[in-house]
């Protein structure tokens, strides 16, 4: 019996991108379910009653929340391609480390710098760089956060890329100038088929955040 796979995503969340590429990378066949966060489905509602949140995979009617979560299952599930975590405990606990210090820090120091004004956007702004640099030497002289191949740890942190033109707007800076590292990485992430054709347009992303915003 073939699997069915579902997902329930918004094209615009860093989240739900990481599911995506991740799918890609393992060349599985999904159907996509475009989500509106202000009118949320039935079906959203019933497969993630606890958060209420995408992205959710639909795995033969089974759902999986939580981006990296859902990461980690089709990691496991389809382990014959692509492998995402290392295969050395040691590695894969540093690589989940790395990977939830992506999710507690970058998405809450991005977030203030388009949520915030005045003394409290300047404090986002020191808190973002410092966030920033401590990635950029974990990166060190690496192509990618895992080494010599793309692996988890990337995937956990590329998706924010295509959210950086809404970053440097808001917080009137450039992450270029400031970590020439990331940028020369996210780079080489973006040669990748799989990344590029996830990841959308950053002016894309900024007007999307505008509308939010109700500018």
């Amino acid at each position: 019996m073939a699997d069915e796979v579902v997902l329930l995503d918004l094209w615009a969340s860093m989240f739900g991108m990481r599911v995506r590429i991740a799918l890609a990378e393992k060349g599985i066949k999904y159907e996509y379910k475009e989500e509106d966060l202000k009118n949320k489905s039935p079906l959203l509602l019933q497969m993630n009653p606890i958060h209420k949140k995408i992205p959710v995979l639909i795995h033969n009617g089974k759902p999986v929340c939580e981006s990296l979560i859902i990461v980690q299952y089709i990691d496991e599930v389809w382990k014959d391609k692509s492998p995402l975590l290392p295969s050395h405990p040691y590695q894969r606990a540093q690589a989940r480390f790395w990977a939830d210090f992506v999710d507690k820090k970058v998405y809450d120091v991005s977030r203030k710098l388009w949520t915030t004004k005045g003394e409290e956007k300047e404090a986002a702004k020191k808190e973002f760089f410092e966030t920033y640099k401590i990635l950029e030497g974990e990166l060190g002289d690496k192509p990618y956060f895992g080494g010599e191949t793309f692996g988890y740890v990337d995937l956990a942190f590329v998706t924010f890329y295509s959210w950086f033109y809404v970053v440097e707007t808001f917080g009137e800076f450039s992450i270029e100038a400031e970590c020439p590292k990331i940028i020369a990485w996210a780079k080489r992430c973006l040669q990748k088929e799989t990344v590029a054709k996830t990841l959308p347009d950053q002016k894309k992303v900024y007007e999307f955040i505008r509308q939010m915003r109700g500018e």
